[in-house]
């Protein structure tokens, strides 16, 4: 008898697992439809994930990022998917990586107390980080922030001189002390077939990834000057307002080139 009831067990477990797992999708679905139906209007979300193209656990992160790019297009969620460059000596060269990048993930880790780095890691708003595939907790996430926050009055205008010469102008009445401005330059789509590493074979899509960042002490009004990596109608600029002592994003705009 004793024998039956340990047989009954472990048949039994992978069945509750499967279960658990199928409630768990269950409720984030509900979650992402509560995002993209509520009316949030004056909320807004930055989210910044750390990804790369050689780390095996980060193609979920970027397929969830997709998600909520293509849901959640009359929202103000603001997506930036920043690719590190500490993952390149493994045997794949993400051509998306800047070490800029990886000293942006250092820097929220200084903000966050956090002993370590690693990917996929997201951050929302700058003030709360979680994997970047553990849909339930970002979704959550965003909901309290979308809820808590509201968009200001930061304004932006891009003018482009040539072909892939762009200036970007912001306007802001809020310029607080010790508040930076950061304005990144974003690829809306793209996608690599990964040869070596440990996606290796892969082919994968990438959503709202940042090819170039820049940051200075907020003003009133300034320009930025960014140079597209080519003509393609391909591209946005998202700006955000930083507290430099915290991190929290405070207000956020993008504008489509």
């Amino acid at each position: 008898m004793k024998l039956i009831k340990e047989i009954l067990y472990c048949l039994s477990l992978p069945l509750i697992i499967v279960m658990t797992m199928a409630f768990k999708g269950f409720s984030d679905e509900k979650k992402m439809e509560h995002i993209k139906e509520n009316n949030m209007d004056n909320g807004f979300a930055v989210i910044e994930l750390f990804t790369s193209e050689g780390c095996w656990s980060c193609p979920p992160a970027d397929e969830l990022m997709a998600r909520l790019e293509k849901d959640n297009q009359n929202k103000q969620l603001f997506i930036m998917a920043f690719h590190v460059d500490y993952w390149d000596h493994q045997g794949w060269k993400d051509r998306f990586s800047k070490r800029s990048f990886t000293e942006r993930q250092k820097q929220y880790a200084t903000w966050l107390n956090l002993n370590t780095l690693y990917t996929p890691q997201l951050v929302i708003n700058g003030k709360a980080e979680m994997v970047g595939s553990e849909t339930g907790k970002i979704l959550s996430g965003i909901q309290s922030v979308m809820l808590e926050s509201h968009v200001q009055n930061l304004s932006l205008q891009a003018e482009k001189s040539d072909g892939r010469n762009i200036q970007v102008s912001y306007t802001t009445s809020s310029a607080a002390k010790d508040t930076a401005i950061g304005m990144a330059l974003v690829q809306k789509h793209a996608s690599s077939q990964v040869s070596a590493g440990e996606n290796a074979g892969k082919a994968l899509s990438h959503v709202q990834i940042v090819r170039d960042f820049q940051s200075r002490t907020l003003q009133e009004k300034d320009t930025f000057s960014f140079k597209l990596p080519d003509t393609r109608n391909n591209w946005q600029i998202i700006a955000f307002q930083q507290h430099q002592k915290t991190g929290e994003i405070i207000d956020a705009a993008a504008i489509d080139l």
